[in-house]
């Protein structure tokens, strides 16, 4: 029976020591919330249905209480990662939220580069690998939490390969700009330990695109759609965005309880306009730009005096952290300052609670205020706007919201502000009290309407049935690759054969990519192996390239094998004489060459190669990203600049070629099969321009592709050294 694992840093449950015995209390939290709603309709709804969750049980426990602690936790399915209490100290205090946090949030000058903290965090991420891997059974789902785990999927890759993945963070993931911060080989282990998995999940796109930019410019991979291959998988990386159980906070504030907690809590306020701000103590939230604007709002506002109160809910958060104990401190006198200037004998403008709250009261203080204010700096999602409309059964209310919250991308229809800006803040507080109702409701519906479509539970689904395609996915692929059976039919029907074409190509097929055109000549090796294979009179062998011809011919004269130059412009069997396969102009040239070169001069590392009927601009030795980049801008150039002309735009690896148009690899293809008429025919390539020549075979050819998985070829290989393996098998039939 298949099981879901969860994975996270702490379990749901915080383990106490009570003279010598052993308590458990349920663990407060977003992520705890959304997967224990999601884990439970899976129970209600499938009765074989089985999960267990891995993480730190919230203490250091003596070595004679762990085995207690272990018993307890177990009856619950929940299996801790013991900490000593100076890693947990180093991992949770240290790295992830001296290092990490600030980073990942845009505080880049917060953060800690301290050696010994990564050392640690490594050692940890390792030791959750060592308690996963132990539960870990055939059929299993891993979902792999946040940000205290980047490096777990891959270690989990390597100790169980053949295991489902997941991983979700549930923070921002930062630009380029600021994830280059980090030491090299830091970031290059955080990249690669996310690609571990099977699928990277986030809450918003611009997040998922950073990841996949940090990807290409610090790793060198691409992707396609969010595909990126690792190895012989391909790996995904797309957007979930996080909701609420709508459904437990709608049902929660309709409770008679709920119900006269929240007209109390109104009853208390005088009635008066009730704004409220819920947040864990953090610098990310944006709490003393807050109180500026409200500030702000209630100076330039007299006519809101004694008629509005602001309840400041902040929940403590790593009070053992000194920049957390000075936010306190900043709070406190701001706080002070405030009702000292503006209070009186009867208003108290703010209202400050630093407390942890139950749910029921949180859903009452919700259904009772008329205006939430929701202002990060920047967060990953923010589930307290959600909350919020949730509770709000009546569709009353006005959300105002940062726009630099990942909720915001979802939630248009709200008040949505800059949170720096003290000014945008007061005057959204002016609008919001005075909204009517009917624009309330007008805001609200929509917005309550997809919060209960896409709740929590809704979200965890989706996710894991993605990861289900992915892996779907990755088997189709693996039938795909030319193992040992696959590569003995081949050999079967090639000794069968009376007459076989072997159409391949060469850079990257039967050498590796070389970052200059002329330092990829033939070994001895390769020579060796084709003229072995030219030499069998019922072989057709030919060299398929996008190279100029003069460069085919010095690395293959005298030579068994035909060639095809320039993607199909020339053609020249065995030893024989150059042919144009149809009548070609280089008229064209003069016009594009002038614009590629512009390209050489913005692009350090790039370069032209010019051939009778084409010519490419290369960039394999430039900046990953910036080569992309410009290579998109170069084709959307191109196409505008050349609609004219009877030319081609092709967009290969690390190339972008302007050819004459009617040349391609799969034209000379079909006019060998048609002159040569084989019975077996075997095609092997490795970029874009090869497409053209499986296409063009007929249905029962042999396609090989070389890397990448995508791609209309019928089987794959990993790389050029597979291709001569496979050569040699046909050498030696």
């Amino acid at each position: 029976m298949s099981r879901s694992i969860i994975v996270s840093n702490r379990l749901p449950f915080t383990v106490k020591a009570r003279d010598q015995d052993i308590e458990l209390s349920p663990s407060a939290g977003g992520l705890v919330t959304a997967i224990a709603g999601y884990l439970d309709r899976q129970r209600e709804t499938d009765p074989e249905f089985s999960s267990l969750w891995v993480g730190w049980p919230g203490t250091t426990l003596s070595p004679e209480l762990e085995p207690r602690a272990v018993a307890a936790l177990e009856e619950q399915r929940a299996y801790p990662v013991f900490l000593s209490e100076e890693d947990s100290s180093e991992f949770y205090y240290g790295f992830c939220n001296r290092t990490l946090w600030p980073l990942f949030h845009y505080f880049s000058s917060f953060v800690d580069y301290d050696p010994r903290t990564w050392d640690t965090y490594v050692r940890v991420n390792q030791a959750f690998c060592t308690a996963v891997s132990s539960l870990v059974q055939p059929g299993d789902t891993i979902w792999v939490h946040d940000y205290q785990l980047l490096l777990l999927p891959e270690m989990l890759r390597v100790a169980c390969p053949d295991a489902t993945i997941g991983f979700f963070l549930h923070t921002p993931f930062p630009s380029h700009e600021l994830f280059r911060l980090l030491p090299s080989d830091w970031k290059q282990q955080i990249l690669s330990g996310m690609l571990g998995a099977d699928l990277i999940g986030f809450h918003v796109h611009e997040y998922t695109q950073h990841f996949l930019q940090c990807v290409l410019r610090v790793l060198g991979r691409e992707h396609r759609l969010g595909r990126i291959t690792v190895g012989d998988q391909i790996r995904r990386a797309d957007t979930f965005p996080l909701g609420v159980e709508f459904d437990k906070f709608a049902r929660t504030a309709e409770d008679p309880g709920v119900r006269a907690r929240s007209q109390q809590i109104r009853e208390d306020l005088r009635q008066l306009q009730l704004v409220l701000s819920v947040d864990r103590l953090d610098y990310t939230k944006g709490l003393s730009e807050r109180l500026a604007g409200y500030e702000l709002f209630i100076e330039s506002h007299p006519e809101w005096h004694g008629k509005v109160s602001f309840i400041l809910l902040v929940v403590p958060s790593r009070v053992e952290v000194p920049r957390y104990q000075a936010l306190k401190e900043e709070l406190d006198e701001r706080i002070g300052r405030l009702n000292g200037r503006f209070a009186t004998l009867d208003w108290t403008p703010l209202v400050y609670q630093y407390r942890s709250v139950d749910f029921n009261e949180l859903v009452a203080l919700y259904r009772a205020a008329d205006v939430a204010l929701i202002t990060p700096l920047r967060d990953g999602m923010n589930l307290v706007a959600k909350e919020y409309l949730a509770s709000k059964s009546d569709d009353t209310g006005v959300l105002i919201l940062s726009e630099l919250a990942g909720a915001a991308q979802e939630m248009n229809e709200a008040l949505l502000i800059n949170p720096n800006h003290a000014r945008e803040i007061s005057e959204a507080l002016a609008q919001a009290l005075a909204m009517p109702r009917e624009e309330q409701v007008r805001r609200n519906r929509p917005l309550r309407e997809r919060l209960r479509k896409y709740d929590a539970s809704g979200w965890a689904r989706r996710f894991l049935r993605t990861l289900g395609k992915v892996k779907s996915e990755q088997g189709d692929l693996a039938t795909k690759r030319v193992g040992a059976a696959l590569g003995a039919q081949l050999v079967r029907e090639h000794q069968a054969a009376r007459r076989a074409l072997l159409l391949i190509d060469y850079d990257g097929t039967l050498v590796p990519i070389a970052s200059r055109p002329e330092l990829a000549a033939p070994d001895p090796e390769l020579r060796g192996l084709l003229a072995q294979l030219g030499r069998d009179a019922k072989n057709a062998v030919f060299i398929v390239s996008g190279r100029e011809r003069a460069a085919l011919e010095k690395w293959f004269q005298p030579s068994e094998v035909g060639l095809v130059a320039e993607h199909g412009a020339w053609l020249r069997e065995r030893s024989g004489e150059w042919a144009l396969l149809r009548p070609l102009s280089s008229d064209w040239k003069e016009h594009v060459s002038a614009l590629l070169g512009l390209y050489v001069d913005q692009v350090a590392g790039s370069f032209l190669e010019e051939k009778d009927y084409s010519i490419a601009w290369h960039y394999r030795a430039a900046s990953a990203d910036l080569g992309a980049q410009r290579a998109h801008e170069l084709m959307d150039e191109l196409t505008q600049f050349t609609a004219n002309l009877d030319i081609q735009i092709l967009e290969g690896k690390k190339v972008v070629e302007v050819r004459s148009a009617g040349v391609n690899k799969g034209t000379a293809a079909a006019s060998l099969i048609h002159r040569l008429e084989p019975d077996f025919v075997l095609a092997l390539g490795d970029d874009q321009t090869d497409e053209d020549t499986f296409r063009s075979l007929p249905p029962d050819a042999f396609s090989v592709h070389v890397g990448s998985p995508f791609s209309n070829a019928r089987y794959r290989v990993r790389d050029h050294q597979q291709v001569r393996a496979l050569l040699r098998q046909l050498a030696g039939s």
